[in-house]
């Protein structure tokens, strides 16, 4: 009986013993490896999806090329005729059917198993292909150590060279796809654009899309989930204008305008929900010694509130109007021989630039488990961001979309010491990879 109860305890000592290391075991084995039916960690393991992921390994510098080539063709506003036409070269050259649209987008297609008329059977990745610099900038591209300086290397050369290297990456792979990936360099992003470009490829493709990803600069840290609603307003006013010495008491439109903007600069912006304004072009008069004629100034207001936004655009209305009376009144007062009807009044006019409706993608959104799955795989620490971008457009229509990086690091982006670092390219494009193969499913 004593030797009985001896091996009982061995036993039960043993399995303890065999518990504990399997325990040991299953914790230091890599979360990847033990979760063995999660769908990304099968992607991945696909020979298909390997070919792409060491392609990428070890020609990341090849990407890098493409980005610097693209960057120094000039792509204001309105002019991004001839960046399109080499991005249009690259899509073609690595397996797509590509085209330029009528609104001068650039559209590569890799069609997929399912019918192109199926609701839902298409997943847009676009990166813009304008920048706010224009046509006469200096965009040639520097080095500084492991760093590229040119305007818009970052902004939107990083989203550019991404969606070519992804390009390059699914011809590589040779995988098949369920539903048709399509890849744009769109216009009409910065600026005055006000999303025509994604405007047209959202028309043009409609109730076909299931998710929409706008590649927007390198940062693989966040993801951009809720768009926030912009207007971009010109206030211009104009008179009769004069000499300063002669006709001097005549209405300035440019004071009338600074008045303004110091009026409506005291407006009271809350915390919540975050507001901003901006006034980013101002221009106005011929010489030093000439009251002008005209002066105008751009703004620009954002809100994630379109409530909120509403009541700065009322506000800057307000006091832009009152700026216009102050100039009238003070004229008059500094000329008492003739009334501002005199001399001529003022004319105050307002026309919108643009305006961005505001959308948020839902926390459940399948888009979203999507993505945090793949960053789950990568170990990759993503944060949920508020932003103005592609995203917008589709998020206000209800189509799941978001805004991410392409990979790699960047700064001083919209200004002349923009930069841009290639470290980090080759996670970022594994990323973007790994999450359009995930949404588009793969044919096995």
């Amino acid at each position: 009986m004593q030797r009985l109860s001896e091996k009982v305890a061995n036993t039960a000592t043993n399995g303890v013993k065999l518990a504990l290391i399997c325990c040991i075991f299953f914790w230091m084995t890599p979360l990847s490896a033990r979760v063995s039916d999660d769908p990304v960690t099968k992607l991945a393991e696909d020979p298909r999806c390997g070919r792409a992921l060491a392609w990428i390994d070890k020609n990341s510098a090849w990407v890098t090329d493409q980005q610097i080539r693209l960057t120094e063709i000039p792509a204001p506003e309105f002019g991004e005729a001839s960046r399109g036409a080499a991005l249009e070269e690259l899509f073609a050259a690595n397996s797509l059917e590509a085209r330029v649209d009528k609104t001068g987008n650039v559209i590569g297609e890799r069609p997929g198993s399912q019918k192109g008329t199926e609701a839902k059977s298409v997943i847009l990745i676009a990166a813009h292909l304008d920048t706010v610099f224009p046509a006469n900038t200096d965009v040639r591209v520097k080095r500084d150590g492991a760093r590229l300086l040119a305007p818009g290397i970052s902004d939107n050369g990083a989203g550019l060279a991404a969606i070519v290297g992804l390009a390059r990456m699914l011809s590589e792979s040779r995988i098949r796809t369920e539903k048709t990936i399509v890849l744009a360099g769109d216009v009409g992003e910065e600026g005055e654009g006000n999303l025509r470009g994604i405007r047209a490829i959202i028309e043009e493709y409609g109730p076909r899309l299931a998710a929409v990803i706008a590649v927007d600069g390198p940062s693989a840290d966040h993801i951009t989930t809720q768009g926030i609603a912009s207007r971009r307003i010109e206030v211009s006013v104009t008179g009769p204008g004069g000499h300063s010495w002669s006709d001097f008491g005549t209405p300035n439109p440019i004071t009338a305008i600074s008045r303004g903007i110091v009026r409506f600069s005291a407006t009271s912006i809350p915390e919540s929900p975050r507001s901003t304004y901006n006034f980013g072009v101002i221009e106005g008069g011929t010489s030093v010694n000439s009251i002008p004629s005209r002066a105008a100034v751009k703004v620009d207001l954002r809100s994630e509130n379109e409530r909120e936004l509403a009541r700065l655009e009322s506000a800057l209305r307000e006091a832009m109007q009152t700026g216009v009376q102050e100039e009238t009144r003070s004229s008059t007062s500094q000329n008492g021989d003739y009334s501002a009807t005199d001399r001529g009044a003022l004319n105050l006019e307002f026309r919108s630039l643009g305006t961005r409706p505001a959308g948020k993608l839902p926390d459940d959104s399948p888009l979203l488990a999507a993505i945090r799955s793949v960053d789950r795989y990568l170990g990759n620490s993503s944060r949920l961001e508020k932003s103005s971008t592609d995203a917008n457009l589709p998020l206000s229509l209800g189509i799941p979309a978001v805004a991410i990086g392409g990979g790699g690091h960047g700064g001083g982006s919209h200004t002349l010491d923009e930069w841009f670092e290639p470290t980090g390219r080759e996670f970022g494009l594994k990323r973007l990879f790994l999450i359009t193969l995930s949404l588009a499913g793969v044919q096995r």
